[in-house]
């Protein structure tokens, strides 16, 4: 009898070696409980858009609208309009002190209220939101570290690579990510006024978000309509992450508090760790800081009066 046996490729049975040493306990468990979360984030996914859920419809309108919003900051580059470096750190800083006001008054006063709602005591309540902010800036550190894009568009003598600068994209779509997932809880438990406050303010934010992309691969050579296409690109993850937000909520209501807590905190570490910082590498910190509290003004109106 003559045995045909397939010869695994020795690059792929290293691999798979490789993958089993490193595979411990510790992260086989991880693995398995990431794998379980995942398939109930789709199931409850699936089921909210089957069920013709209002909610996610809500939310699905509010990230397209800030992903929108990220379209629209483009614009001036299509339009081959030229900003500033001032111009272009005071919309930074107005940007950051805007996601600041949503960050408190849309997200984490509405986690402390949340949890009040369900039972919890002052120090109760006040520790879940902590526990809260703490996890949704420590994924974002995490998700940052896992994509190193530190002088990505530094292209040197070869220039910049396609893969570099989707690379570049990705890692602005990372910081949309919280943002997405912000809308959609705060459409899935908060009222609606709160919510749609949210979103108009996170749009507001995505405008120069939107611009910094666009101007920023067109600085290193590519063409306008290549830079304005990836800048739209980098926001399309919002509609995305909204639905999620909307599919977590759905699988635990009770989360409700911690879920506003960990989207607050998410978007908090994005403000601090890259935003504020970005608007004063060029010695405009002081116009920043302007811009910053006026963001922050404007958001205090149009998430206190106006609700």
């Amino acid at each position: 009898m003559n045995f045909h046996t397939e010869r695994v490729p020795h690059n792929k049975l290293f691999s798979l070696r490789a993958f089993l040493r490193a595979l411990t306990l510790r992260r086989a468990v991880g693995i398995v409980i990431c794998s379980v979360g995942c398939i109930l984030l789709l199931g409850s996914l699936v089921e909210q858009l089957m069920s013709d859920n209002p909610k996610m419809h809500r939310a699905l309108l509010g990230g397209a609208t800030a992903a929108a919003a990220t379209a629209l900051g483009t614009l001036p580059v299509l339009l081959a309009q030229n900003f500033s470096k001032r111009s272009y750190d005071c919309f930074l800083g107005f940007g950051a002190g805007v996601m600041l006001g949503a960050t408190a008054f849309s997200l984490i006063i509405p986690a402390l209220a949340a949890a009040k709602a369900a039972g919890a005591g002052n120090w109760e309540a006040s520790l879940m939101a902590g526990a809260g902010i703490m996890a949704g800036a420590g994924a974002i550190l995490l998700l940052g570290r896992a994509v190193q894009t530190e002088g990505i568009l530094d292209g040197g003598d070869a220039g910049v690579s396609l893969r570099r600068a989707w690379l570049f994209v990705w890692a602005v779509a990372l910081h949309n990510l919280p943002e997405g997932l912000a809308i959609g809880v705060a459409h899935a438990g908060i009222d609606l006024e709160k919510a749609n406050a949210l979103t108009t303010g996170i749009s507001i934010q995505d405008v120069p978000e939107g611009l910094v992309v666009a101007l920023a691969l067109r600085a290193v050579g590519y063409g306008r309509l290549t830079a304005v296409g990836m800048g739209v690109a980098s926001g399309l993850i919002e509609p995305v992450a909204a639905a999620f937000g909307v599919a977590l909520i759905g699988i635990a209501g009770g989360m409700l508090p911690f879920a506003l807590a960990a989207s607050g905190g998410a978007m908090l570490f994005v403000i601090v760790n890259d935003v504020v910082p970005e608007s004063r590498q060029s010695g405009n910190g002081t116009w920043a800081s302007i811009a910053l509290v006026i963001g922050f003004i404007l958001m205090t109106v149009l998430d206190t009066a106006l609700s």
